[in-house]
């Protein structure tokens, strides 16, 4: 079993034609504890969706979507992106970098969908930027860096 197949479930998703699941298994973990139901697909135009069905706990003392819940998705939607977009897989790796300008309010009764797009791939580095989305409405714009592991321990020690 692959660490993808053990992690993640990826399948279509069958409520949403066209989409794809992403989920981790583990539904203790932050992803499946605090983020809920996340779907994923690559639009028409090669760009990478990930999508989140907001919830009340997602909202903050205003009623709206709370800024830390657009952070994580941005921050998950570049593991999707990588994975969906890019040159392999999305594991093992971690975030290096992330910059984020809200620029608008997110909607709770709405979906929020994180678009992105590869600006360049190297052996170790993904640089990613994109935008939270609710239809027209834009959120957040951002932008970051992802650096990829090697998948064996002589590989990673170099």
């Amino acid at each position: 079993m692959s660490l993808r197949e053990e992690y993640f479930e990826d399948g279509p998703c069958p409520d949403n034609p066209g989409w794809r699941q992403w989920n981790i298994r583990d539904k203790t973990i932050f992803n499946g504890a605090v983020m809920g139901h996340l779907i994923t697909r690559v639009d028409d135009d090669g760009k990478a969706r990930l999508r989140m069905f907001p919830e009340r706990h997602h909202e903050n003392l205003q009623g709206m979507i709370h800024g830390a819940i657009s952070l994580s998705l941005i921050d998950i939607s570049m593991f999707t992106t990588m994975h969906m977009i890019g040159g392999g897989s999305a594991g093992p790796s971690v975030t290096l970098e992330l910059s984020t300008q809200f620029v608008g309010g997110g909607d709770p009764a709405l979906p929020l969908d994180a678009v992105n797009e590869i600006v360049r791939e190297t052996g170790k580095l993904v640089f990613v930027r994109g935008q939270v989305v609710q239809g027209d409405n834009v959120v957040a714009s951002h932008s970051g860096i992802v650096r990829k592991f090697s998948r064996t321990k002589t590989d990673a020690k170099q």
